[in-house]
């Protein structure tokens, strides 16, 4: 059986639970100024796409900064799931903190609680590679986008060198103790992530049918339209 057909079964659990302690610590690294500034100017961007009232779910939002930014822009309406019950608490918590309306939910990309059609944007930022079920995953956020919607997913590339990974955690000014734990945890994700040619092989096995992928950095961002 090949990689392609094999791509449901293939995904299995090698990342820890992000719950308690570990997502708490997970956040922490992530809430850098320079990563703040990062998601803000990455959201500003994404949102002047947008038209006013625009409905964004973001999928495994995490600690919700990218969230967040997108509501502080106030035109759009912004949702989060995440299936970490830690993430959704410390994400709402940090909503009301910045005083920005967002909400936060607990559920599966794999099986969302939403209705179908609920959504004109879906948005997954370097969260895709830990997807059980990538495909499952795909055509839940195919179902619950309007028709036109779009989807906007971010993540690392598996083709990343270890050079390129070196120069991003340098980006991110850590503690010497945290970047070299940082960039082990790159290190070891990049083993989960996809090439740009996987998920364009991916997409045609979801309801999307087709992606269009660009890349930069250690990253990658792949979008997919409803017709």
């Amino acid at each position: 059986m090949n990689d392609t057909t094999n791509v449901r079964q293939k995904r299995f659990k090698l990342v820890p639970e992000m719950e308690g302690m570990t997502a708490r610590w997970y956040a922490r690294q992530r809430s850098s100024g320079d990563q703040l500034e990062s998601y803000r100017t990455g959201a500003a961007k994404l949102a002047g796409e947008f038209p006013d009232g625009t409905a964004v779910l973001e999928v495994a939002p995490g600690p919700g900064f990218h969230s967040i930014e997108l509501a502080r822009t106030g035109h759009l309406r912004v949702t989060g799931l995440d299936v970490s019950h830690t993430f959704v608490d410390l994400a709402s918590d940090r909503a009301r903190q910045e005083g920005v309306t967002v909400d936060f939910r607990h559920g599966d990309v794999a099986d969302m609680p939403f209705a179908a059609e609920s959504f004109d944007l879906v948005v997954c930022q370097a969260a895709f590679k830990n997807f059980a079920r990538p495909i499952d995953a795909l055509d839940e956020m195919h179902r619950v986008l309007r028709g036109g919607g779009t989807a906007v997913i971010q993540d690392l590339r598996s083709n990343a060198s270890a050079a390129e990974i070196d120069q991003e955690v340098a980006r991110m000014r850590l503690s010497r103790v945290n970047a070299f734990m940082v960039r082990r945890t790159l290190g070891m994700l990049r083993r989960r992530a996809y090439a740009p040619d996987q998920f364009h092989r991916l997409a045609e096995q979801s309801a999307f049918k087709e992606c269009t992928v660009t890349t930069e950095g250690i990253g990658m961002a792949i979008r997919l339209r409803k017709q």
